[in-house]
């Protein structure tokens, strides 16, 4: 019997300090209408300085090993999807690792950007999967004001920091868990979103740091006309593809990036309102953290019950997209 990843826990954690659109009326030439009616966005959280995307992390872990009452050392692999790791080395992982005291876990961190989190899911399946492991936690931690220029009104908007976790366990039944994904990169829309300081190619000097280089760069017409088209058509395809209806999904959890690209791709699945998850008005985008945040939101309302169907569909810089079918079992 093949064995299957299944979620047995779900945390989630969010800075205090709220962000609204007011806040940001008196930093840039913008207002709360034209924010919300572009984006859905009404406020986001910013985490205080001199704390990273792993203390975000560590707590999202941390609700789950409270409620689930296990001993961190019963922890095999820990996986962070992030883009904004608090040190290029050590990894986020291995930082959460020792704050929380995994001592028997090996770690690592993923870069999808927003896709990262579906990425990371699918790759902690299979370890659970092979037979490697018994207890993987995956974990969406984003820090997105450290690298956000807020004097930019085309991005400053968009960007907030929170983390959301999962803790992936094996079971002998075949039908629950996580049961398929699909995804895809092309890097050629690079040159559209990205980051471009602080790597190999770009290291960090005077020149890229006159040069704005060490924040978020987006075109955004570009990235939400491929946003559209891909998230949707992915997130269509994973429920054909395994036979199902759009009646038949209990939630929709899409990357929370931008209300009409939520929208587009629930109509494309014939989903009503009820059965999309968002909360993109909270918390704006979360780019790796997003989904897991929705999903423990959904989890700790006790809206989730034994074999309902979830897909989760994401869009990020790489390009990257991707979608994930699961079939709840707890």
């Amino acid at each position: 019997m093949r064995r299957k990843a299944i979620i047995t826990g779900v945390g989630h954690y969010a800075p205090e300090k709220v962000l609204s659109n007011k806040d940001l009326e008196r930093m840039v030439d913008t207002n709360d209408e034209w924010i919300v009616s572009r984006t859905g966005i009404r406020e986001r959280r910013i985490l205080e300085e001199g704390k990273g995307s792993s203390y975000m992390g560590y707590q999202a872990l941390k609700m789950i090993l409270e409620e689930k009452d296990i001993d961190p050392e019963e922890i095999d692999l820990i996986i962070v999807a992030t883009v904004t790791p608090d040190t290029m080395f050590p990894s986020t992982a291995c930082r959460i690792q020792h704050m929380i005291g995994a001592s028997n876990a090996w770690g690592f961190d993923l870069n999808g950007a927003c896709t990262g989190y579906i990425y990371a899911l699918a790759t902690g399946a299979q370890f659970i999967e092979s037979g490697a492991h018994k207890k993987v936690a995956v974990i969406g931690a984003d820090k997105m004001s450290a690298i956000v220029d807020y004097t930019d009104r085309s991005t400053c908007v968009l960007f907030g920091d929170a983390a959301g976790a999962v803790l992936l366990e094996p079971s002998e039944e075949a039908d629950y868990g996580i049961l398929d994904w699909i995804l895809h990169c092309d890097g050629s829309g690079g040159e559209y979103l990205h980051m471009l300081g602080g790597g190999s190619l770009y290291p960090a000097s005077h020149e890229t740091v006159d040069k704005k280089m060490h924040y978020i760069y987006q075109d955004g017409r570009t990235v939400f006309k491929f946003a559209v088209t891909k998230m949707a058509d992915v997130s269509a395809e994973i429920v054909e593809k395994n036979n199902l209806t759009g009646n038949e999904i209990k939630f929709f959890i899409p990357h929370q990036a931008n209300l009409r690209i939520i929208d587009a791709a629930a109509r494309r699945m014939g989903l009503d309102d009820s059965q999309v998850v968002v909360n993109i008005d909270r918390y704006g985008n979360t780019t790796a953290a997003t989904i897991p945040l929705a999903l423990s939101e959904v989890y700790h309302d006790q809206k989730l019950q034994r074999g309902d169907y979830i897909v989760m569909a994401a869009f990020g810089a790489g390009f990257t997209w991707g979608s994930l079918l699961l079939r709840w079992a707890i």
